[in-house]
């Protein structure tokens, strides 16, 4: 079982190195009365930073290093 997790953890650590963040489109209602009806759309972008990849990766090596053999 820590062997996957610590798998998992390198894994997810690679994919934060090299994709740092995503943008997403959310409809936002603007004006909400009665018949009529606005709203726009707005992107959010979602950034996290590299280094904590790299944490992962460290992390997940040091947990499939250190899980039992059987």
């Amino acid at each position: 079982m820590n062997k996957t997790i610590g798998i998992l953890l390198i894994i997810v650590g690679a994919i934060m190195i090299i994709w740092t963040g995503f943008t997403y489109t959310k409809k936002e209602k603007i004006i909400d009365a009665g018949p009529i009806h606005l709203s726009a759309d707005r992107q959010k972008t979602v950034n996290w930073p590299p280094y904590l990849g790299g944490v992962l990766i460290i992390g997940g090596i040091a947990v499939v290093a250190l899980s039992k053999n059987k």
